[in-house]
């Protein structure tokens, strides 16, 4: 194949990347060739693996479609260096995800350019040291497929669920929607059992099996399936309980604490009302800490006394005496 030919194939494979559907005269006046030559490029793309459909017609018309097999991807720079970023800084919460990003990123800088491959090697050294050791809770990626193609093909589904409390039991339901929230994966679904919907940690569910049965699609309360399950998940049970009132207005907080969006209640216009409860300690530590505003707290004993413990900590670690005055913030049993 010669050089121009490559250059002119590698033209056309990104002239059917754009558009859904193009015509075999657009891509010939697109390519200053005859309809003929397009053909034959054509039949030389799908020689190397690419499913290019063709429309029968005097002028055809040509498209990519679904294949069976991966064929070589055609990137350009920019795209190369952003899915060799990616690769390199995948976790999401999924177990075992990043050996096989590295594989994939192997591959990848196989074939980069020299260019390219030197501010690759640069990012990934800049981005070494960002990385976190606990990740909480993982996430099978072969779980995480086979639910997306669930949700999709709208396919009843049995699995095992263990819940926060360790019991486990058999669930049927009908999968609606993914939804990820930090480095936790749910499953939002229709439990036909209870009759109702349910929110389903992936890193619980085990045994996932596809009962072959399909139903339509069953349509999530407001149309908004990330805003159904923030809200679901504020109004969750959790094992500590912890309500701070701010002494600022609902905007003020929202504004530097998005992550808390459907726990934030307005009480009046300099005050509202901050829900941090949570079923771990350091979570609840986290979420008061990002509070810039004061604040007095209504929680569980628990609760006060972990916060007490560590802000005595922080006092002596810089040398100011224990002394609760200096908190800034009342704190009361519930």
């Amino acid at each position: 194949m010669t050089s121009d030919m490559t250059v002119r194939m590698l033209r056309l494979l990104s002239l059917l990347q754009t558009r859904r559907e193009w015509s075999g005269a657009d891509l010939a006046d697109r390519l200053d060739v005859t309809v003929r030559t397009v053909r034959r490029d054509i039949d030389r793309l799908r020689e190397l693996g690419y499913p290019v459909d063709s429309a029968r017609g005097h002028a055809g018309g040509y498209r990519l479609a679904p294949g069976s097999d991966l064929p070589p991807l055609l990137l350009d720079d920019d795209e190369a260096v952003a899915i060799a970023v990616a690769l390199r800084t995948a976790a999401g919460g999924l177990a075992g995800i990043e050996e096989t990003a590295l594989r994939a990123l192997a591959k990848l800088e196989q074939v980069l350019p020299r260019r390219l491959r030197t501010q690759v090697t640069a990012l990934q050294t800049s981005l070494a040291g960002i990385a976190w050791e606990d990740r909480g809770p993982r996430t099978d990626p072969g779980l995480l497929a086979a639910l997306a193609l669930a949700c999709r093909d709208h396919e009843i589904l049995t699995f095992d669920y263990t819940t926060r409390h360790g019991s486990s039991a058999a669930r049927r339901v009908e999968p609606c929607h993914l939804v990820v929230s930090g480095n936790l994966w749910y499953l939002l679904a229709h439990d036909t059992d209870k009759d109702d919907w349910r929110l389903f940690r992936l890193d619980r569910i085990s045994h996932a099996t596809p009962t072959g049965r399909r139903v339509p699609p069953r349509p999530v309360p407001g149309d908004d399936p990330a805003a159904f399950v923030a809200t679901r998940l504020s109004a969750a049970p959790t094992r500590y309980r912890a309500i701070a009132t701010v002494h600022a207005p609902a905007e003020h907080v929202l504004a530097r604490t998005p992550a808390l969006a459907t726990r934030i209640r307005p009480l009046g216009e300099h005050t509202c009302r901050v829900d941090a409860s949570d079923d771990a300690l350091r979570h609840i530590v986290h979420t008061l800490a990002a509070l810039d505003a004061d604040y007095t707290l209504d929680a569980d004993p628990d609760v006060l006394n972990h916060l007490r413990d560590t802000a005595h900590r922080a006092l002596r670690a810089i040398g100011d005496p224990v002394n609760r005055e200096a908190l800034k913030v009342s704190w009361k049993a519930s």
